[in-house]
């Protein structure tokens, strides 16, 4: 028996769970100079590293130089069609997640003074874990422990061979014709990709395409997919899966049979919580995640659940937000809470679509027609012009007393141009501070101001203004 068996531990701090939440927990609670140990089964750096934000993101930027030699036609440089090694393009995706692995290694950790365990938890008290050989006491635990692909209700869908973010950056041979099951963000980004490859690609998605966002912004990624090349297969009811002669075919309701290459599940994740025995700690939970308050503190005072397995949002700005909330109000006592109104997101395709606070859908079934709605084209906007990009817009949502309720953009690189509204909702300003800044000429980032402006154009150049200042101009000069 190894002389550790039964070790017990006695941390400050005990975190279950490596990947963004987890890691932001531990080296907050490390450099605060309080004992720490961090317990993890499987990969440091979690599913955002080894098979989600980064290597999608690398993936993403090859394909966007591939597609940047075809669409030169317009600026006058010749269109070609690309040469794509697949396999080298994936050794640019694992180069891209081992630059960034020594950030979120053991040893990185240790130097901290964090006690890394390569273990996997269970709770075997309301303050005990066990993880392999140590027994962990803590009077302050934190599961972070993330989330897993869902595999949706289809016949046959587990017997045949599949794809799933865990796997899909692992596959070196380019699909011939790639199929997707699921038209959201990950669907999306990973379909587009893909087709600017080289793959041949369906996307099938049973409701409706990016339908968690503004359907007037979401229709303009879409169309740019399918002028790419993608299929898209809206209210898609696919009933069965079944192995065929060049590898998968999908059966519809209607009685179509779908073939592909490869089969890519973008479905829905569901939360990593199944072997963490949850009610021998008298820990809530239900199929959608760990069940928390407003300050991320399960139904067992002592246990926090931070990040993707608290079933809130499943991004990692996130997990870093509900780690920086966690240190806040169970270190520092002081009384933070969740603020689901400054949540963003980002959809990466080409163009990107972007996110922050309610949209027009809700505010209006939150505020009624007590909302003003302002847009800017990038069709009006100078820069976009230069880059022939103007397929997109801004588009922002505010009271009648113009304070901002939420914005989305859809434009190239959105995912950056979104962060002044994100920084207005978060310090609550209104929306003439959104007008008001100076941006450089010419920027897409100047499509914000002018969104924002438009929201007094017709007080300015009504007719009231109009008849103030033609009075005042018959007045001496001031």
């Amino acid at each position: 028996m190894s002389p550790d068996a039964d070790r017990l531990l006695t941390p400050d701090v005990c975190i279950v769970g490596a990947g963004s939440a987890g890691l932001v927990a531990a080296a907050g609670a490390a450099q605060l100079g309080l004992d720490v140990v961090l317990v993890e089964r499987a990969l440091m750096g979690g599913d955002c590293l080894n098979h989600g934000c980064v290597p999608s993101k690398a993936l993403i930027a090859a394909a966007r130089m591939a597609q940047a030699q075809r669409a030169g036609g317009p600026f006058g440089v010749a269109p070609v069609e690309p040469r794509v090694d697949f396999a080298r393009v994936m050794d640019h995706v694992a180069g891209v997640i081992a630059a960034i692995e020594p950030n979120d290694s053991v040893e990185r950790f240790e130097g901290l003074g964090v006690r890394v365990l390569r273990e996997e938890a269970r709770f075997v008290g309301r303050t005990e874990l066990q993880a392999g050989p140590y027994r962990i006491r803590s009077k302050r635990i934190v599961l972070a422990t993330g989330s897993r692909p869902a595999l949706p209700p289809i016949e046959g869908l587990a017997e045949v061979p599949h794809l799933t973010n865990e796997t899909v950056f692992a596959n070196r041979v380019l699909p011939d014709h790639l199929l997707v099951i699921g038209g959201g963000p990950i669907g999306l980004e990973m379909a587009q990709a893909h087709r600017r490859l080289g793959a041949r690609v369906t996307v099938l998605e049973a409701a409706g395409f990016l339908a968690k966002d503004d359907p007037e912004l979401s229709s303009v990624v879409v169309t740019r997919l399918r002028q790419e090349g993608v299929e898209m297969e809206g209210g898609a009811a696919i009933v069965r899966a079944e192995q065929a002669a060049g590898g998968v075919a999908l059966v519809l309701g209607d009685g179509r049979r779908i073939e592909g290459s490869h089969l890519l599940v973008a479905a829905g994740r569901v939360p990593t919580i199944d072997t963490l025995d949850l009610d021998r700690a008298g820990i809530a939970h239900t199929r959608r995640g760990i069940t928390v308050d407003g300050r991320l503190r399960t139904s067992n005072r002592n246990v926090w659940a931070i990040g993707d397995c608290n079933g809130l949002y499943a991004f990692t700005h996130m997990a870093g937000y509900e780690a920086s909330l966690f240190i806040r109000s169970a270190l520092f006592r002081v009384p933070a809470r969740l603020d689901a109104g400054i949540v963003p997101w980002t959809t990466y395709t080409d163009p990107e679509l972007a996110h922050v606070g309610l949209d027009e859908r809700t505010a209006r079934e939150r505020h009624g027609e007590r909302i003003r709605v302002v847009r800017w084209s990038l069709a009006e906007n100078d820069r976009a012009q230069t880059e022939r990009e103007t397929a997109g817009l801004v588009k922002a949502v505010t009271d009648r007393r113009g304070r901002i309720l939420g914005a989305s953009i859809v434009a190239p690189q959105a995912g950056e141009l979104i962060q002044p509204w994100c920084l207005a909702l978060s310090r609550r300003l209104g929306i003439s501070a959104m007008a008001s800044f100076v941006p450089p000429y010419p920027t897409l980032g100047e499509a914000s101001k002018r969104a924002a402006g438009s929201y007094y154009t017709e007080t300015l150049f009504g007719s009231r203004t109009r008849w103030l200042v033609g009075l005042l101009a018959r007045l001496p000069v001031w």
